[in-house]
Parts: C-alpha cells; sequence; structure tokens
C-alpha cells in the first residue's frame, strides 16, 4: 500500500474489483472515459484525492457504490 493510503487509512480496491469483472484498466479507462495514468494513479494507492465526478462515473459504469471502492481501516494508518 502507498503511503498516502497507509497515512489515511483509506484503502481503494480498484484492482480487487476489476479482478472481479474481469476487466483491465485500459478497458476501465476507455468506459469511463479517464486517462490511464490517472486511474492507475487510483489503483495503486498514490491517489491523495478522488473528485466525486470521477467516482459517480466509475459507481455509474460499473454499478459500484463507493463504499465498494473505497474502504477505511485503522490498522492501514498504524
Amino acid at each position: 500500500m502507498a503511503d498516502g493510503s497507509r497515512a489515511s487509512g483509506v484503502e481503494v480496491r480498484l484492482d480487487e474489483l476489476l479482478a472481479e469483472r474481469g476487466l483491465t484498466l485500459t478497458e476501465l479507462s476507455l468506459r469511463v472515459r479517464l486517462t490511464l495514468a490517472n486511474l492507475s494513479i487510483l489503483k495503486n494507492g498514490r491517489a491523495r484525492a478522488i473528485r466525486f465526478s470521477t467516482l459517480s462515473r466509475l459507481c455509474e459504469e460499473l454499478d459500484w457504490q463507493p463504499g465498494d471502492l473505497l474502504r477505511y481501516s485503522k490498522a492501514a494508518e498504524e
């Protein structure tokens, strides 16, 4: 996990969700019209923030809820 997500305790589960759907990051990028670079930053836990518009696009396109993508873990903070 990257330092940014460890400090906040928020984990991004994009990798797990893509595997469940059998999607690649490239396919997701095309479907939600976001750059591969930005999705990669999110997937690797290096993002410091996520825009609600980005979160909405991911949730709408893939029928996710925000809680499916993001998880809080107190242990991740330590």
